[in-house]
């Protein structure tokens, strides 16, 4: 089972590659999802998060939530507030991965996506076999963002700042996905993916659905 990771810098089209993915039968792990879940109205990590950031919590019909705007305004621009939240949270997606990966063994899956924001910048790709990078150009990508909700261009700057620069994550991926030229163009690209990675063998999902050695 080969293990795609797929990464990009904010609006550069991720989302919309993850869904093209999805759409060609490919089973995606989404990371940011599993935050969600885990911050929402009953989610797993909601009392951890509340014990290390007091405030963040309310209560809700549905349960118990962080508020993420709020937590947001803690550890934008605190990173050792940050890696506090990194340190309560990163475990539980890892856990989440593995059983997502776990099950889709066991169906025999041929490939399946790690859809990770921060792949390269928390060191994911080691446990990919392969690392597609959704890009567009820098015009096209402040477009996007600045369309979004609460966006501005010194917050766009900011999150930039975070993130491994588009040019180096275009360098260390396997395959890039341009996405500034419409989306036909960039579903062929990731059908040729598809198509040169049929009979590749995994580095890291060799075992068979019973537990054994086997091949993807």
């Amino acid at each position: 089972m080969i293990v795609l990771g797929l990464t990009g810098s904010i609006a550069m089209g991720k989302s919309t590659a993850a869904a093209q993915f999805r759409r060609l039968g490919m089973p995606v792990h989404d990371a940011d999802a599993v935050v969600h879940r885990l911050l929402g109205a009953g989610g797993q990590a909601v009392a951890a998060v509340e014990a290390a950031f007091p405030g963040v919590g309310r209560d809700t019909p549905q349960g118990r939530l962080i508020d993420r705007k709020a937590l947001g305004h803690i550890v934008f621009a605190d990173q050792a507030r940050l890696r506090d939240l990194e340190a309560v949270l990163h475990p539980a997606v890892r856990r989440a991965e593995q059983q997502f990966l776990a099950r889709a063994a066991r169906r025999r899956c041929r490939l399946v996506v790690l859809d990770i924001p921060l792949l390269f910048e928390t060191g994911g790709e080691r446990r990919c076999d392969a690392v597609a990078v959704v890009s567009a150009p820098a015009f096209v990508q402040s477009q996007r963002a600045l369309r979004r909700s609460g966006m501005d261009a010194k917050r766009l700057a900011a999150i930039l700042a975070e993130q491994m620069p588009d040019r180096e994550k275009r360098r260390r991926a396997t395959f890039t996905i341009p996405t500034g030229q419409g989306r036909r163009f960039s579903l062929r690209v990731i059908r040729r993916i598809l198509a040169t990675t049929r009979n590749w063998r995994s580095r890291h999902w060799p075992l068979s659905p019973r537990g054994g050695r086997g091949h993807a």
